[in-house]
C-alpha cells in the first residue's frame, strides 16, 4: 500500500533549486551524492557514454520487467542512484565531446567526478583545466584512495576498501563459530557513507563560496571514509592498541544488544541503558536487574556469558509478536529481524511513504525502443519541512534528456544535435 499523501513535486520550493551540477560519476559512491543533491532540488546533468552509459544500467539481475513481464535488460540498480537526474551521452573520448563537457562546466556549480586519480587531466576536464573556465566551480573527485599517497593511482572498489580497512575484520560471526569468518556488509556501505561525505562536503564548500567567491577542490576518498566510520572500534583500538574482533550480532561495549530467539523465530532486543534493563526484566517477569552483577551496563558485559543463556532461556517462551507487543509501551528497543519484503510492508514504513513511484514519460507512451516507463525507488530520507526532498525525474533512460539539455543549456539547434549524433559524440 502506498503512502496517501502525494510526493513533493516539481512546484515545491526546494533547497537546492539554485545549484547546477554535472554528474560525470558512475557505479555508486558518485552517484548517491548526486542524487541526494537532486533530491533537494539541485538541476543534476548525468553525462554518460553513449550506447552503453553508467556500469550499473548492465548490473543484473534483477532486471526491470518489461511490459509482458519479462526481465528486460535494464538493471534494477541504476535506479536506486540516479533519480531526479537527466541523462545526456556525450563521449568525452572526442574533442567535441571534451568541449561539450566543458561548456556545461562553464555555467556548473558542482562537478562531481569518479575517474582514476588524474583520469580527467588528459581529457582537459581535471580540477585545475575546469576551473580557470569557471573559477565559482566546486569539484568533487571521489576515488578509492584519494589524491595523493603511494595507493592513490590505484582503483578502489567498495568491497576491497570493506577488507582493507579492517570493517570485514568487525563483521560477521567469530572465528570460532559456525560459518565464522570476515564478511563484507550486506550492501555497499562505503560506497553510500562516501555519498553522504561528499555530499556534506560539497554543501560546506557552496557556504564557503558564499563568502570566498571562489570554489574549491574536494578530496573524497573511500579508504578515507571506511577508516572514519570505525567509529567506536577504531577508537577503541587508537585508545588501548586491542584490535577488535568478531562477534556476530553482540555489541562490544553494551549488553544486552543482539538477536534472541523466540518461539517462532528470532527477534532483536537493543537494551542501551540500565533503566531499558530494569523495565525489560520487570516486564519478563525476572529479578535480574535487581542483582549486583547484571544491574548496570559494565556488569553485564562482565557477566555476559552468564546473562545472555538465561534471557535466551526465556525468550523461547513467547512469540516475537508478543514480546514486541509486551514490551513497546515500556520503551524497550524490541523489533523484529525482517527481510526487506517485510521490511517495506511494515505498518511504519508505509506510514512515512517510503516507497515512491515515478514515470519515465509522465503522460506520454514512452518512445520506440524504450520498454520501461515506470520505476519504483526508495523514498530520500531528508525531510525538510519548508523545502522537502521533491520528485522530478525518474531514474532516465540513457541519453533521455540529451537533446533537451543541450539545446537549453548550449543553444545547440536540431542540425547541430543531429550532426554530433552522427560522428557519434552523442
Amino acid at each position: 500500500m502506498n503512502d496517501p499523501r502525494p510526493s513533493p513535486s516539481s512546484d515545491t520550493p526546494t533547497a537546492l533549486g539554485h545549484l547546477r551540477v554535472l554528474d560525470l560519476s558512475r557505479v555508486l559512491a558518485g552517484p548517491w551524492c548526486t542524487q541526494n543533491l537532486a533530491d533537494m532540488g539541485a538541476d543534476v546533468i548525468k553525462i554518460e557514454k553513449p550506447g552503453e552509459g553508467d556500469d550499473t544500467r548492465h548490473w543484473g539481475p534483477p532486471f526491470f520487467p518489461d511490459a509482458q513481464g519479462q526481465p528486460s535488460e535494464n538493471a534494477c540498480y541504476f535506479a536506486a542512484c540516479n533519480r531526479n537526474k537527466r541523462s545526456v551521452t556525450v563521449d568525452m573520448a572526442t574533442p567535441e565531446g571534451q568541449e561539450l563537457i566543458r561548456e556545461l562546466a562553464r555555467d556548473s556549480d558542482v562537478v562531481v567526478e569518479n575517474f582514476k586519480t588524474g583520469g580527467l587531466k588528459r581529457y582537459g576536464l581535471d580540477y585545475e583545466s575546469l576551473s580557470a573556465l569557471n573559477p565559482r566551480l566546486i569539484y568533487c573527485s571521489v576515488t578509492g584512495f584519494g589524491q595523493t599517497g603511494p595507493y592513490a593511482p590505484r582503483a578502489g572498489y567498495d568491497l576491497l576498501v570493506q577488507a582493507m580497512s579492517g570493517l570485514m575484520s568487525v563483521t560477521g560471526r567469530a572465528d570460532a563459530d559456525a560459518g565464522g569468518g570476515p564478511m563484507r556488509v550486506g550492501v555497499a556501505v562505503i560506497d553510500l557513507f562516501t555519498g553522504m561525505y561528499a555530499t556534506t562536503a560539497i554543501l560546506a564548500a557552496v557556504e564557503a563560496r558564499h563568502r570566498t567567491g571562489r570554489g574549491q577542490h574536494i578530496d573524497m576518498a573511500l579508504l578515507d571514509v571506511a577508516m572514519a566510520v570505525l567509529a567506536n572500534q577504531g577508537t577503541g583500538y587508537l585508545n588501548t592498541g586491542k584490535v577488535p574482533a568478531r562477534q556476530g550480532n553482540t555489541h562490544p561495549s553494551v549488553v544486552p544488544y543482539q538477536d534472541f530467539p523466540t518461539a517462532d523465530g528470532r527477534m532483536l532486543l537493543a537494551i542501551g541503558n540500565d533503566g531499558q534493563f530494569a523495565r525489560f526484566c520487570e516486564a519478563a517477569g525476572t529479578a535480574w536487574a535487581g542483582e549486583a552483577r547484571f544491574a548496570t551496563n559494565a556488569g553485564r558485559v562482565t557477566h555476559r556469558d552468564t546473562l545472555i543463556p538465561l534471557m535466551q532461556e526465556l525468550t523461547r517462551r513467547r512469540p516475537t509478536a508478543e514480546w514486541i507487543a509486551l514490551l513497546e509501551d515500556k520503551a524497550v528497543p524490541c523489533g523484529p529481524i525482517n527481510d526487506i519484503g517485510q521490511a517495506f510492508d511494515d505498518a511504519q514504513v508505509r506510514a512515512r511513504g517510503l516507497r515512491v513511484e515515478q514515470e519515465r514519460y509522465p503522460g506520454a507512451q514512452p518512445p520506440p525502443g524504450q520498454t520501461i516507463n515506470r520505476v519504483v525507488t526508495t523514498a530520500s530520507p531528508l525531510r525538510l519541512s519548508d523545502t522537502p526532498a521533491t520528485l522530478r525525474h525518474a531514474p532516465p533512460a540513457l541519453g533521455q534528456h540529451t537533446d533537451e539539455v543541450l539545446g537549453q543549456r548550449l543553444g545547440l539547434s536540431a542540425a547541430q544535435l543531429q550532426a554530433l549524433r552522427s560522428q557519434g559524440v552523442l
